[in-house]
């Protein structure tokens, strides 16, 4: 190899790993801690996530669950907590709508909505980025 080409071929591998160093930074920063929220008149205190997921599963209709529309957020509580894609969690709604035996969660387009959601419903039970959380509302899990 002639100098030049491997100059090339170092400052080649510099920029590859710099670029995938920023790539897991840039996808660290984006997964936002997550908490489950509950009216603060709810008398629930603390919940597992194995509860939790039963009730935006349908499995439970002790709490009436309120959901985000599609994006990351909902995409990492489906896959941390319900271990779950949401075209599977769709699917469950579906049938549980279609044979009777349950209503679709509403679904809102922030955390702030979700947050607002639960807020006015002693019963509600949704989740929101940890930071949005605030004394409106009663974080009963944080989700690993």
């Amino acid at each position: 190899m002639t100098r030049s080409l491997k100059q090339a071929v170092k400052q080649g591998l510099k920029l590859a790993v710099a670029s995938g160093v920023l790539a897991g930074v840039a996808a660290s920063a984006t997964a936002a801690e997550i908490v489950v929220i509950v009216n603060p008149k709810n008398p629930a205190t603390r919940m597992f996530s194995e509860q939790a997921a039963q009730f935006f599963v349908g499995k439970s209709a002790l709490f009436t669950p309120v959901e985000h529309t599609e994006g990351p957020l909902r995409n990492e509580f489906s896959q941390k907590v319900l271990g779950k894609d949401i075209s599977q969690v769709k699917a469950a709604w579906s049938k549980l709508v279609f044979t009777g035996k349950g209503n679709a969660p509403k679904e809102y387009a922030s955390s702030a909505e979700v947050k607002k959601a639960v807020a006015a419903d002693v019963n509600a039970i949704g989740y929101i980025e940890k930071s949005a959380a605030d004394d409106s509302v009663k974080v009963i899990l944080t989700v690993q």
